[in-house]
């Protein structure tokens, strides 16, 4: 359980991944993100700076987990969305036509 109820955060897209983020304490930022992690991440580009309460929407995280892995880690690794299937039919070489 969460022991804070907001935090002053800031988010990083990804400069290899423009669907992944990291969340982290604004007062901190990526210096508490693993050395192997940011190799992967690539450089931080800072999207947002937000007061961040464990009630609110995001888009694609649940605020309170986000919370609760900045206080346990240092941070919050948001990854890419899995792709659909039918999303992954529009990548496949066509056999044969169909008309």
């Amino acid at each position: 359980m969460s022991t804070m109820n907001h935090l002053i955060i800031e988010i990083f897209r990804s400069s290899r991944n423009s669907d992944m983020y990291l969340y982290v304490k604004k007062a901190d930022g990526l210096k508490v993100v693993p050395e192997a992690l940011m190799d992967r991440f690539g450089k931080g580009v800072s999207v947002m700076t937000m007061l961040l309460k464990k009630e609110q929407k995001l888009a694609r995280a649940d605020a309170e987990k986000v919370i609760e892995g900045i206080e346990s880690k240092g941070f919050y690794l948001q990854l890419p969305a899995a792709k659909e299937d039918y999303l992954l039919d529009l990548y496949k070489t066509p056999t044969e036509a169909v008309y």
